[in-house]
């Protein structure tokens, strides 16, 4: 209860101090903008940083599509090998002939009996 207590005293005097500080915003006059500017500002205004954005972005642009060919490219190698060595495997093994082994198991019934 007490810590609700102080958090209400806190957010009152919180609203207080904002209150106050809207009722003197209209007494705030602007001054006029300095007539000599920085470097910094001038550059601000000036039609540099779009033409650096644009050239970003085209650089980034080219970037990205070679970066993504490249990736394209490596994937496409790996599957291939991929395929090489499972090719391998495959050639590795013998294929099973069930005409054959459904012959010997007559063969065997027969020799059985």
């Amino acid at each position: 209860m007490f810590q609700f207590i102080v958090t209400d005293i806190f957010m009152l005097a919180i609203g207080a101090v904002f209150y106050l500080m809207a009722r003197a915003l209209p007494r705030i006059e602007e001054e006029p903008a300095s007539q000599r500017k920085n470097f910094f500002d001038r550059l601000a205004h000036s039609d540099v940083p779009e033409k650096v954005d644009v050239a970003l972005n085209n650089f980034l642009l080219k970037f990205l599509r070679r970066v993504k060919i490249l990736t394209l490219k490596v994937d496409n190698g790996l599957s291939k090998m991929m395929h090489r060595i499972k090719a391998e495997e495959n050639a590795a093994k013998p294929a099973i002939d069930f005409k054959e082994m459904m012959e010997q198991n007559k063969e065997n019934d027969r020799s059985e009996k």
